[in-house]
């Protein structure tokens, strides 16, 4: 097992790692629109906060030696299902045809309230 830190994704805000290496997956925690630099929450919109999201994981899935095109399963968490559509409209765009297994959920609220919330599953070469 192999713990992932890249410096161009957010610190993890908790007891875990940015992501985990294990028989060819890497794992990685859930991402929110934390800008890396600044340490601050990153758009007020839920199209903004998921693409800081999908930047952010791409940053960790890179440190793993991986990409979106390796990545088998994703789960978004919304603060509000009302907003699939918007969080949907820029993760088609960032995954750029690539359609991995996918959970979407709502849920009450997530760290610092922030609107949107994905981790992912991927392999690594």
């Amino acid at each position: 097992m192999d713990f992932v830190h890249t410096d161009n994704a957010p610190k993890a805000i908790g007891p875990y790692s940015q992501a985990v290496k294990a028989n060819g997956f890497v794992f990685c925690s859930g991402q929110i629109a934390i800008d890396p630099k600044s340490g601050e929450i990153v758009g007020n919109t839920v199209k903004e906060q998921t693409e800081q999201c999908l930047k952010n994981l791409f940053e960790v899935l890179k440190a793993a030696g991986s990409n979106f095109d390796k990545v088998v399963k994703t789960s978004v968490f919304l603060a509000d299902m009302s907003t699939f559509g918007e969080m949907n409209e820029v993760y088609e765009r960032m995954f750029n045809g690539h359609k991995p297994a996918r959970a979407a959920v709502a849920v009450k609220t997530l760290p610092k309230n922030v609107l949107v919330e994905i981790e992912a599953i991927a392999v690594y070469s």
